[in-house]
């Protein structure tokens, strides 16, 4: 593997493990597995971290099968020891990017560390990027002026009719399409589960889990 020297992506998941009593979620899988085998594949550095580290949960409808165990064992096995986001620095780093899965929206917009990374590593110009319910993580997020990040910005993620599709919009704390528009963003749906990517400058955003090896594609290219 021929690594890229100073091409190193820091990959956040979330660490939140429950809608409620009885629906337990986490990480989406795939749209972690994916862009991480094409990233380590590709020779990136990449580092995997969440607000508490360890042990990743991931929402059991997106549980991988044996048969995808054998095809992203790294994948699996990073999942089981990640680092805390407080040990991260943004200096270190060249490109971040946020899985989505509805334990994001959950823990990432609370996370004050997070918020001022996201915001470091933006004011900085690293690539910023993020799929279906990974942009959650924007919801805080200011620029070093003070205004919200995604502010003006052409992005997209789980589209609001996505989540009523899936049952659970009102089982989340906000809708993350109406919050990205409340915040500014010239946010851009396309029908339900269409396999879709917004580039704005250094912001790359998917729209759902059929997006992520695109968003990956997206990611790699903008690093050159």
């Amino acid at each position: 593997m021929n690594k890229r020297k100073g091409s190193r992506i820091l990959i956040i998941v979330t660490s939140h493990d429950r809608i409620d009593a009885d629906r337990p979620t986490g990480l989406w899988f795939e749209e972690f597995a994916v862009p991480y085998s094409r990233f380590r594949s590709s020779g990136f550095d990449v580092t995997v971290a969440s607000p508490l580290g360890g042990n990743a949960p991931v929402d059991p409808r997106s549980e991988p099968k044996e048969d995808a165990g054998k095809i992203w064992p790294d994948a699996c096995r990073v999942l089981q020891s990640t680092v805390p986001i407080a040990t991260v620095n943004a200096a270190d780093f060249d490109a971040l990017f946020l899985p989505g899965g509805h334990g994001t929206m959950f823990d990432l917009p609370q996370n004050t560390v997070l918020r001022e990374l996201i915001g470091e590593m933006a004011d900085a110009g690293k690539v910023i990027s993020a799929v279906c319910h990974g942009p959650a993580a924007f919801a805080g997020v200011t620029l070093r002026d003070g205004t919200p990040m995604v502010a003006g910005k052409t992005m997209t993620s789980f589209t609001d009719d996505e989540e009523r599709a899936a049952g659970l919009d009102g089982k989340m704390p906000f809708m993350l399409e109406t919050r990205m528009r409340e915040l500014g963003a010239r946010f851009v749906p396309r029908p339900n589960w269409s396999d879709h990517v917004e580039c704005d400058g250094k912001l790359i955003t998917g729209q759902n889990p059929q997006s992520s090896e695109s968003v990956a594609a997206a990611v790699m290219k903008a690093l050159g």
